[in-house]
């Protein structure tokens, strides 16, 4: 998976989200603000097209409407405004359309200047996205690759929102618990993602091990212009990378695993290889 999926593209030039604070909102009328806030926003270099082609296959998404704009249009945002979820979502479905045996998780756990209006008006646009694709909420240990194959569905929605009970294609948020570690330390992350899975439900749901820094503010003040990649990512990767490695999936082990530019190591086919884990388990004999 991908932390903050769509965050490859920001607008600079529209006004800053009202995910952020009063106060950076009003420094942010300086062009410059936005120039730095973009370094920060984005974790992710690869379009939607690319990280599907690299193997990702659980999207993280916040979506907002655009306060003061005519209509219901939604975006990707992260302290900077994407591109629409509609653009977004008619981009994976094409993927999807060649790729008829791949399954995609996508998440959407933030909401931002939304009414229930807007919800709907989203919702919607999901359904007429994937259509058929999408598959219905399932007791989680049924819902196997054959399952989906058998069933022709290849997208599982995850909705963190009260609205979810009424469309029975959107699977309830604590279906797909994330804990987050809030730290720039990568010995606290790693200790973190430990004691996590060591906590996680063994039925019942899946599981995200977050693997990412997150940046305090001093942090950002420190580094205002290295960015997000150059300061807390690249240094850090190969020891994320190392933890991944000397993970084993499965019950009670790593289920879905998300890192901030996924390009920079091979992150993707390191998690794709963990499966192999299970495949050997299968042959050994009992």
């Amino acid at each position: 998976g991908s932390h903050d999926s769509f965050s490859y593209w920001v607008d600079e030039k529209s006004p800053v989200g009202p995910d952020q604070a009063t106060a950076i909102k009003r420094l942010a009328r300086i062009s410059l603000v936005r120039k730095i806030m973009k370094k920060w926003s984005v974790t992710q270099n690869l379009t939607f097209k690319e990280q599907l082609e690299g193997g990702i296959r659980y999207f993280d998404l916040r979506v907002s409407s655009k306060p003061g704009e005519i209509g219901q249009e939604i975006y990707f945002i992260h302290g900077l405004f994407g591109i629409t979820v509609w653009d977004g979502l008619k981009e994976m479905n094409s993927f999807l359309e060649q790729h008829p045996k791949e399954v995609i998780f996508l998440d959407f756990n933030h909401f931002y200047a939304m009414d229930d209006s807007h919800h709907h008006f989203l919702i919607n646009r999901i359904r007429s996205a994937f259509e058929s694709k999408l598959c219905c909420v399932e007791c989680v240990e049924y819902v196997t690759l054959l399952y989906m194959w058998e069933k022709k569905h290849q997208v599982l929605i995850f909705y963190h929102h009260p609205l979810y009970q009424e469309y029975p294609f959107l699977w309830p948020g604590n279906k797909m618990p994330a804990p987050w570690a809030n730290t720039t330390n990568v010995h606290k992350l790693l200790q973190f993602l430990e004691t996590t899975l060591g906590e996680r439900s063994r039925y019942g749901t899946f599981h995200v091990s977050q693997a990412i820094l997150t940046p305090r503010v001093k942090t950002i003040a420190r580094h205002l212009i290295r960015g997000l990649k150059n300061t807390l990512v690249h240094r850090n990767l190969p020891m994320i990378l190392n933890w991944v490695k000397a993970q084993k999936p499965g019950v009670m082990g790593v289920n879905i695993i998300t890192s901030d530019f996924v390009e920079l190591v091979d992150f993707a086919a390191t998690v794709i290889a963990l499966n192999d884990l299970l495949l050997e388990e299968d042959e050994s004999p009992t």
